[in-house]
């Protein structure tokens, strides 16, 4: 009677080809880097829970000053709350361009997902200046400084995903749709889309609920 060696499975496939039974060798750096990624986003993702259960506690202390029912105008947090989405959507059809290695169609795309980006911030930077000259600034009171730190490090995020967007189209160029520029679009994008699940947070939360106190 023979014995089946460790190096061998019930399907005659060696484990040494064999992925997940010790002799598969490491991860693909693609799946490596994406997993690293994560694991900043989640940190980043708990960031910004302290930051919402912070603001839920502030948001009632408004020490006699405006609400976010007198300060909101909620058809321009919809505007730009579009925006944000739409180009959580175009960013998505950049990525999927750069793997098929089409060039033109991820120049359009990372086009697009910038001008949407610039636009949700250029309408949050209009919203804060009047806020600000009401004599709404965040000192004002524990609301106000709540709502200005947690939506500012939400457009503080934004902002520097348009700044590493641009750095990956001038890498686009540079170097082409090469492997490595690729793992960076997906962490870009990974990011991207993470911010749009924060924004839906801060639309329901602040806004929304924030419009009828």
């Amino acid at each position: 009677m023979t014995i089946a060696t460790i190096d061998t499975v019930s399907t005659g496939v060696r484990t040494g080809l064999a992925r997940g039974r010790g002799g598969g060798g490491p991860a693909p750096k693609r799946i490596v880097v994406a997993y690293g990624f994560w694991i900043f986003i989640l940190s980043d993702i708990v960031m910004f829970s302290g930051l919402f259960a912070a603001y839920a506690v502030l948001s009632g202390n408004t020490a006699g000053g405006p609400t976010g029912a007198e300060l909101f105008n909620l058809r321009n947090v919809f505007i730009e709350t579009m925006c944000l989405l739409f180009s959580s959507y175009t960013c998505g059809l950049g990525a999927l361009s750069a793997e098929r290695r089409q060039p033109g169609r991820f120049y359009l795309f990372a086009a697009l997902t910038f001008v949407l980006g610039a636009a949700f911030l250029f309408i949050e930077a209009s919203e804060f200046a009047g806020m600000v000259a009401k004599g709404a600034g965040p000192s004002r009171s524990g609301f106000l400084s709540g709502f200005f730190t947690l939506v500012g490090t939400h457009g503080v995020h934004v902002t520097s995903g348009l700044i590493w967007l641009i750095y990956l189209v001038a890498q686009v160029v540079v170097k082409g749709l090469r492997a490595a520029v690729l793992r960076r679009l997906l962490c870009w994008s990974l990011f991207w889309h993470a911010l749009d699940i924060v924004w839906v947070g801060v639309f329901t939360l602040v806004y929304l609920m924030g419009d009828f106190r």
